[in-house]
């Protein structure tokens, strides 16, 4: 009975500390194209792994990232009322980085859209669109 007990024991040590080491890793990817005309396609082939298909914060690769993605749909209440369209643009164009936020977990936006066309108006279209999505899931 007691070798019954110390090898259960041990298994659930065993299981806690091997579950204990385990951490979810964010897999890089190269971004397939989407439609530049289409913010919400963008958000979600770009922005839900890590910030959730809704914005809140919650998306699968979450847990995996040294700091919580931003919820995106507080940034109006966060920012008097207004939605801070300027800053976000240049945010996802790279831009903008928040120093005291340490490293930039998140792509420069910008610099993936460059690689996917040498047209200037493409990566303006695409950024205006995205920003105009985001704009458009905030809080109420």
């Amino acid at each position: 009975m007691l070798t019954r007990i110390i090898t259960a024991l041990t298994f659930v040590v065993m299981f806690v500390t091997l579950c204990g080491a385990y951490q979810a890793v964010v897999q890089k990817v190269p971004p397939k194209p989407t439609n530049p005309a289409s913010g919400k396609a963008m958000f979600i082939e770009y922005c839900a792994a890590c910030h959730g298909e809704s914005g809140v914060g919650n998306g699968p690769a979450a847990s995996a990232l040294k700091k919580t993605p931003a919820d995106l749909t507080q940034l109006s209440a966060h920012n008097g009322g207004k939605f801070p369209e300027a800053k976000v643009s240049r945010f996802i164009k790279g831009d903008d980085v928040v120093a005291a936020h340490g490293s930039r977990d998140m792509p420069i936006w910008g610099d993936v859209f460059r690689s996917m066309s040498t047209d200037n108006s493409m990566l303006a279209q695409r950024v205006y669109n995205l920003t105009k999505y985001v704009e458009s899931i905030q809080a109420k």
